[in-house]
């Protein structure tokens, strides 16, 4: 990547190309998807079949979709202790913080004779999307552990897992275990956009939910995006983005490879460093190459930094911030002597990363926070996946005679001036009666 003096009207050029970076989804995609959505919704398990069939396991029957307890029981013993430790500290991290998200419910008498309160209660049913991952050979259990635990924790009675099957008509046995792990009531072998349309209208197989989260490909994604309203999702994901602010202290071959494991994920994915040293600028530029050149993903990663990459190098660490809040980065890394100093400025961030020993990936994995995180400058205004995606709030409203009365007239006044006669007349009969 070059490096950048900002400002400059070169350093502005890049930033906006970072910003205005987004999916674009064409006419053909967006009609094949919804051609899916309306095949499922009025034929449910056969065109489900018919898609999985044609494009991940050949030979599966609908029959063989739901995962059977002797899958997961034979799940169990393919997989190694160390990783099932690992997941259960994983779950464990994941379970505490998300706990301290739950609400009550409300109730409260700001006024004489009136009650006024929320209640809040969880969805019944909702669905979490894992994707194959390379045909399950590199499964994601940190979505099932990410999408499943909140849900759980916010009282949700049906939490059902969707993946994509392999060519014979399995799971990974990581996915299964892990689901299990978390109290995932039901999985169903089932992927793509099909996924989505049958977790949003229902088949025979698969009831219906009504929220789902989970990250997915561009097919899934814009499933997700057209189903929104009908059901609840937790987002419309874009490609993965990292900014690092470093000053003079950091280590340039951890800038280097926490940028690294970001760009790795897709070419349109962004991968960012602002610092006001040039020394450090020049390293982390040098650490990039040689890095870079041993990764198995190199080709994506080369992409995602020729394209949507940047090292900036600006007056002073309030420059980095001012930048990092127009960026509205997923992952905000603060690899400064100071950290602390300099969380009260971050405005528009996901997720932030606070000092040289926070890598980003222990984020994706273990600490606690949800790594389903807003991107594509959506941290603006949204925040990460957690237990309120799972949560509804209803008001409540009581008002004693003597209230309604005491506020009435104002009521009218406000209706009236709307032009809404009907709502007018409902305060009005009730004022009548005080009359007679």
């Amino acid at each position: 990547m070059r490096i950048i003096n900002y400002p400059s009207a070169d350093a502005e050029a890049r930033i906006s190309a970072i910003i205005n970076r987004g999916v674009e989804y064409k006419k053909e995609d967006i009609a094949s998807v919804n051609n899916i959505l309306a095949a499922v919704k009025t034929r449910g398990d056969e065109a489900l079949i018919e898609y999985t069939n044609r494009f991940d396991a050949p030979e599966m029957k609908i029959a063989d979709m739901l995962v059977t307890r002797e899958e997961i029981a034979a799940a169990k013993k393919k997989v190694d202790d160390a990783f099932v430790s690992a997941i259960a500290r994983a779950a464990r991290q994941i379970e505490s913080f998300h706990r301290r998200q739950l609400e009550n419910s409300w109730f409260d008498t700001p006024r004489q004779g009136v009650i006024l309160g929320q209640m809040v209660n969880p969805v019944s049913a909702a669905g979490v999307y894992v994707p194959g991952a390379r045909g399950g050979t590199t499964p994601l259990v940190s979505s099932v552990l990410m999408g499943g635990i909140p849900a759980k924790i916010a009282g949700v009675k049906s939490v059902v897992m969707v993946t994509p099957p392999t060519a014979d008509g399995g799971v990974n046995p990581h996915l299964l275990v892990a689901a299990d792990l978390i109290g995932v009531d039901r999985v169903y072998k089932v992927g793509s956009a099909w996924a989505i349309a049958a977790l949003t209208y229902g088949t025979e197989t698969i009831a219906p939910v009504d929220v789902i989260v989970g990250p997915g490909n561009i097919y899934v994604t814009l499933a997700k995006k057209l189903v929104a309203g009908t059901v609840g999702i937790d987002g419309v994901a874009g490609p993965s983005e990292i900014l690092v602010i470093a000053d003079g202290h950091a280590d340039p071959e951890y800038i280097a490879a926490d940028l690294l494991s970001q760009a790795e994920h897709d070419p349109l994915a962004s991968a960012v460093l602002v610092t006001p040293s040039v020394d450090v600028a020049r390293a982390s530029a040098a650490a990039l190459r040689s890095q870079l050149a041993l990764l198995p993903r190199r080709d994506i990663a080369a992409a995602s930094l020729e394209q949507f990459g940047a090292i900036l190098v600006v007056p002073d660490l309030a420059s980095a911030m001012e930048i990092a809040n127009r960026i509205a980065p997923e992952h905000l890394e603060l690899q400064v002597q100071e950290p602390f100093d300099w969380i009260g400025a971050v405005k528009n961030a996901g997720a932030v990363f606070v000092g040289a020993y926070t890598p980003e990936p222990v984020g994706d994995y273990i600490a606690g926070p949800n790594h389903v995180l807003p991107t594509g400058g959506t941290a603006r205004f949204s925040s990460a996946l957690s237990v309120d995606c799972f949560m509804k709030r209803t008001s409540l409203v009581y008002y004693s005679p003597e209230a309604f009365y005491a506020e009435a007239d104002d009521a009218v006044r406000i209706a009236e001036t709307e032009g809404l006669g009907a709502h007018a007349e409902s305060m009005r009969v009730r004022m009548k009666k005080q009359g007679g």
